[in-house]
C-alpha cells in the first residue's frame, strides 16, 4: 500500500487524508516526512511518527481495523456525540478524535491555531445542537496542561466553567492527572475521564483503570503489557524493536510491552510510573515518577516536572521545575516539597532544587519535554 507524507497539521487536511485512509486511498504518515518508505502494509491507515520523551523517534504503524477498533470501543464506553478537536491532529489522540467523528458520521469541531481558555470556550459555544428534539452530546480529549489553563480561566470565568460543563465526557490523557487539578475540575462541572495508551495502543485504550472492549491488561516482572484489537503492527522499519517491544505468549496472544510500572488488581489498572525513569542517589534507586506524583498535589507544584541531574554528593538527585508564574514563594515551595516527599517516599527521593522556567518545553503532543529540560537542569 502507497504512504502519502500529509505535509500539513492543518487538522480539515488531516481529516480528508484520514477519510480517505479509512477507506480506499492511500495510508498517511503523520510526521517523519520524505524519510520514511513509499510502501507500507496492506490495511495500514497511518503512520505516526512520535518525538518520544526519549527523544529517540518511532514510527509506529496503524491499520484501520486498530483505529475503528480503538474508536467504536470508545463509543461503547462513554456513547456517541459531535467531538472537538483541541489536540494536534498530527498527535494519536487528535487522531482518534477524527476517527470517531468518521466513524460516527459527524462533523468534528476544530479549534485550530494556540490553544487558550477564549478561543476553546468559543468553539464550544457553537457545539450546542439537537438532533430530533434531543441535545447531541459533546465530547472533546485534552492534556492536562490545557486542562489547567480552562481551569484556572474557568476560577473567574463563568463563560469558561460554562463551557467545561457543557461536555458529556472530557477524556483527559498524555501524561498523569493530579487529583488536585481533577477536582478543580470536577467543581466546575466537568465530567473528566483519566485515559491510559500511546500511539501503539492507537491511543487511549483504558479508561479510569478500566479497558475497553476487548483490550486486556497484565503485569509481568512489574511491566504493564496490553493486547487487543487497537494494537499497533509495529514500527515501520525498524523489525528488531518491533519484535523487542510486541511480542508473543505461549498462546499465541500478542502484547505490547509498555515500559510502564504497576499493578491490574480486580480488573483496575494503576500505573506508578516508568520503569526507565529511575536515578540511583546516593545509592538508592528513585522513582522520577513517584517524586513528581507527590509534588504535583501541592499548591503552585501541579504542572511541576522533576527530572534527574548529576550531583557531586548523591551521583544524582530530582529536580524539580515549574512555570515562575505558579510559584508565588520558590523557598516555601521547595522546602513543602521536600518534606511531602520525603514523607511518602523517603529522604533519598528530596529533590534537591527548584528551577523556575517562564515556559515550559513541550513536545508536540503537549506532554514535557523532559529531553529538553534534563538539559536546562
Amino acid at each position: 500500500m502507497r504512504l502519502e507524507p500529509i505535509g500539513t497539521e492543518e487538522p480539515r487536511a488531516v481529516l480528508r487524508a484520514l477519510r480517505a485512509a479509512l477507506g480506499v486511498g492511500p495510508a498517511v504518515a503523520l510526521g517523519g516526512g520524505d524519510s520514511l518508505p513509499a510502501e507500507v502494509p496492506a490495511g495500514t491507515a497511518v503512520v505516526v511518527t512520535t518525538s518520544g520523551s526519549s527523544g529517540v523517534p518511532k514510527s509506529v504503524v496503524l491499520s484501520r481495523a486498530a483505529l475503528t477498533s480503538s474508536a467504536l470501543a470508545t463509543s461503547a464506553r462513554i456513547g456517541e456525540g459531535q467531538w472537538l478537536l483541541a489536540l494536534p491532529a498530527t498527535y494519536v489522540a487528535g487522531v482518534q478524535v477524527l476517527v470517531r467523528s468518521l466513524v460516527q458520521g459527524t462533523e468534528p469541531a476544530i479549534l485550530a491555531g494556540r490553544f487558550s481558555a477564549a478561543a476553546f470556550a468559543h468553539v464550544v459555544s457553537g457545539m450546542h445542537s439537537s438532533h430530533g428534539g434531543e441535545r447531541v452530546p459533546t465530547f472533546t480529549s485534552l492534556v492536562p496542561a490545557q486542562l489547567q489553563t480552562l481551569v484556572d480561566a474557568a476560577d473567574t470565568d463563568p463563560a469558561i466553567a460554562r463551557a467545561l460543563a457543557s461536555f458529556e465526557a472530557i477524556l483527559i490523557g498524555g501524561q498523569a492527572l493530579p487529583e488536585t487539578l481533577r477536582e478543580r475540575a470536577a467543581a466546575h462541572g466537568a465530567r473528566i475521564v483519566r485515559t491510559y495508551g500511546s500511539s501503539e495502543t492507537a491511543g487511549g485504550c483504558v479508561y479510569d483503570g478500566i479497558p475497553l472492549d476487548g483490550v486486556r491488561l497484565t503485569e509481568i516482572d512489574g511491566e504493564i503489557r496490553i493486547a487487543g484489537p487497537t494494537l499497533a503492527d509495529g514500527y515501520l522499519g525498524d523489525p528488531a524493536l518491533t519484535d523487542r517491544v510486541f511480542v508473543r505468549d505461549d498462546d499465541g496472544t500478542r502484547w505490547y510491552r509498555t515500559g510502564d510500572a504497576g499493578s491490574v488488581e480486580g480488573g483496575i489498572l494503576r500505573i506508578t510510573g516508568r520503569i526507565d525513569n529511575v536515578i540511583v542517589s546516593g545509592g538508592v534507586n528513585v522513582s522520577l515518577d513517584r517524586v513528581e506524583r507527590v509534588v504535583r498535589e501541592l499548591p503552585g507544584l501541579a504542572a511541576a516536572v522533576v527530572v534527574g541531574a548529576a550531583d557531586e554528593r548523591w551521583g544524582e538527585t530530582p529536580v524539580l521545575v515549574a512555570p515562575r508564574a505558579d510559584v508565588a514563594d520558590p523557598d516555601t515551595a521547595l522546602a513543602a516539597a521536600r518534606a511531602a516527599v520525603e514523607a511518602a517516599v523517603g529522604k533519598p527521593a528530596r529533590p534537591s532544587r527548584l528551577v523556575l522556567l517562564d515556559a515550559l518545553p513541550r513536545l508536540s503532543s503537549g506532554k514535557p519535554d523532559r529531553v529538553a529540560l534534563r538539559t536546562l537542569v
